[in-house]
C-alpha cells in the first residue's frame, strides 16, 4: 500500500471512529439511550442507522449526515426544511436535532423495506422494479405531494434560504438553475452541453407561470409500507417554484429508480388538486431539473470531495444530459439518431498496463467498517472506465469534432478548440436548435456507450430512453 493510501485508510479509519463515538455520546446525552449497533448505509452522503435501547425498549434513529459536496449550510437547510414541513403536517420523520460531531442531523428511522437507491451505478446491475402495492403507493404519494405544494410559502421565511421567493416567470423558472450554472462555471464544468441547455432554458420559458409555491426539488422519494406512505425524503434541493418542476423529476428519476406509468401519475396530480397538469411546461422543467442535475453531478469528480461517488458523477453526466436534449427534441419535434456503433477498440499500452495493476491492486485492499466493500467497487469502477475511455477517446473527440464542425462550418484541429468555439457561438445565439440538440445529443449518447463499453441498449439503464408524455 502507497504512503497516500495508507494516510488515506488512516483518514477513513479515524471518521468513522470519531463518528461512532459521536454518535453514541449524542444517544446517551440527547435521547437517554445505549447504542447497540451502528450500521453505515449506502448512499450519496455517510448515513447511519442507529439501534438503541432506552430503558429495555429497542428504538432506532437515522443520523444524516453531508453530502460530500455540499455547502457549508446545506444539511442544516435541510433539517429546518423538514421541520417546517413536520409542522404543518406532511409526512416527514420527526426530527431530534443537530449534531456537530459526526456532522448529521437525527431524524426517526422509518422501519420499511428500502428504496432503491436511484443510482446509476446500482441501477445497471440491479435494475428497479416496481410491485402493484408499490405502485398504488406511488399513486397515493400524489396526494401528500399535493400537500407538500399547498404549505404556504410564507412557513418557510424561516428559512433563510427561501425567505425570498422569486418573482416573475423567468426568475420563478430559472432561479435555481441558474444558480447551479453559475457555480459550475466558476468551477470550470460548463462545456457546450451544458451551456446550449442554458440559453436554451432562457429562450423558452413557459409563460403565465408565475405562480411560486414550495417544491421537494427532487420529488418522487419517499418510503412506504404496502400500499401506504409512510414518510417523504430527501429535500436537500428543496426550493421555491413552479410546482411543474417536481412533476418533472419523476421523468429524470426514472428508471434509476422505478416510476411506474408516469403519465398516470400527472392525470392523478390533476385529480387530486383539481388542476389541469400543463405537459410542456412539464417538459420544460424537465430539462430545467436534469440541467440541474447534471451540473451538480460534476462535482462528484472533485478530487477535494472525500466519499463522494466518482463513477455516478461520470455514468450521469452521459445519462442526464442526453435525457435532457430528448425533452427538448419532444417538445421541438427534433428527429434523434440513435443508430451508432462503437468502433473496434484501440489498446495504449502504457493505460492498459497502468490501469489494469490500479484495478488489481483495488480488488486486494481490506475492507473494514471505514471502508466498505461497496467504497471498494466505486474505487474500482473508476480505472475500469478510464481504460474503456482510454481505448475509444479519439473515435469520441473525432465524431463529436466533425459534428461541431458541421453546425459551425468551419475545420478544427482538434475538441478542445471546436469546443471553444462551440461556446462562443452559443453565447451568441448561432446556429439552430435542431442542430445543437442533435449535435450534443450524439456526443452525450458515445459517452455513455464509453462508459457501458456496448452499444445502445434500451434493455440497460444507462440508454434508457427519456419517456415520452406529449402523446
Amino acid at each position: 500500500m502507497s504512503n497516500t493510501q495508507t494516510v488515506q485508510a488512516g483518514e477513513n479509519a479515524a471518521f468513522d471512529a470519531a463518528s461512532r463515538s459521536g454518535i453514541t455520546d449524542w444517544v446517551r446525552a440527547n435521547l437517554d439511550g445505549e447504542v447497540t449497533a451502528i450500521t453505515r448505509l449506502e448512499r450519496w452522503r455517510p448515513q447511519w442507522k442507529v439501534d438503541f435501547t432506552v430503558d429495555g425498549e429497542s428504538r432506532a434513529v437515522l443520523f444524516r449526515g453531508n453530502r460530500p459536496i455540499a455547502g457549508a449550510n446545506d444539511l442544516r437547510f435541510e433539517m429546518e426544511v423538514m421541520q417546517v414541513l413536520h409542522a404543518n403536517g406532511i409526512k416527514v420523520p420527526r426530527i431530534y436535532g443537530w449534531v456537530d460531531e459526526p456532522i448529521a442531523f437525527v431524524m426517526d428511522w422509518v422501519d420499511t423495506d428500502d428504496r432503491a437507491p436511484g443510482m446509476l451505478h446500482t441501477a445497471i446491475d440491479n435494475p428497479s422494479s416496481m410491485s402493484d402495492e408499490r405502485w398504488q403507493a406511488m399513486l397515493n404519494y400524489m396526494t401528500d405531494l399535493a400537500a407538500v405544494h399547498a404549505v404556504p410559502v410564507d412557513q418557510f421565511a424561516v428559512v433563510k434560504r427561501l425567505s425570498n421567493p422569486p418573482e416573475g416567470e423567468k426568475q420563478v423558472a430559472l432561479h435555481a438553475t441558474e444558480f447551479m450554472y453559475r457555480l459550475g462555471s466558476q468551477m470550470g464544468k460548463i462545456d457546450p452541453v451544458f451551456e446550449f441547455l442554458q440559453h436554451w432554458l432562457r429562450r423558452n420559458v413557459p409563460e403565465g407561470r408565475d405562480k411560486v409555491s414550495f417544491i421537494a426539488g427532487d420529488a418522487g422519494q419517499f418510503m412506504s409500507a404496502g400500499t401506504e406512505v409512510l414518510a417523504l425524503l430527501d429535500f436537500e434541493i428543496a426550493n421555491l417554484g413552479d410546482t411543474h418542476w417536481d412533476l418533472a423529476c419523476f421523468r429524470g428519476r426514472h428508471p434509476y429508480e422505478n416510476m411506474g406509468d408516469i403519465p398516470a401519475l400527472y392525470r392523478e396530480y390533476a385529480r387530486v388538486t383539481g388542476e389541469t397538469v400543463d405537459l410542456r411546461a412539464v417538459g420544460y422543467h424537465t430539462v430545467n431539473f436534469l440541467q440541474l442535475s447534471g451540473i451538480g453531478a460534476q462535482f462528484f469528480r472533485e478530487a477535494w470531495a472525500q466519499g463522494a461517488n466518482w463513477i455516478e458523477g461520470a455514468m450521469e453526466y452521459g445519462s442526464i444530459t442526453r435525457r435532457a436534449y430528448e425533452a427538448i427534441a419532444e417538445l421541438q419535434s427534433i428527429p434523434l439518431d440513435y443508430d451508432l456503433r462503437l468502433p473496434e477498440p484501440v489498446d495504449k499500452p502504457w493505460e492498459v498496463s497502468g490501469l489494469e495493476k490500479l484495478m488489481a491492486d483495488i480488488t486486494r485492499l481490506p475492507t473494514s467498517d471505514a471502508f466498505e466493500e461497496w467504497e471498494r467497487e466505486l474505487l474500482h469502477a473508476i480505472p475500469d472506465f478510464l481504460l474503456s475511455y482510454s481505448r475509444y477517446r479519439d473515435w469520441f473527440e473525432r465524431e463529436t469534432r466533425r459534428d461541431l464542425e458541421q453546425v459551425l462550418n468551419q475545420s478544427f484541429e482538434d475538441l478542445a478548440s471546436a469546443d471553444a468555439a462551440a461556446m462562443t457561438a452559443i453565447a451568441q445565439e448561432q446556429g439552430s436548435d435542431i442542430e445543437w440538440v442533435q449535435a450534443l445529443h450524439k456526443r452525450a449518447l458515445r459517452f455513455s456507450m464509453i462508459v457501458a463499453g456496448a452499444n445502445p441498449d434500451t434493455g440497460n439503464p444507462l440508454f434508457h430512453r427519456l419517456d415520452p408524455i406529449l402523446g
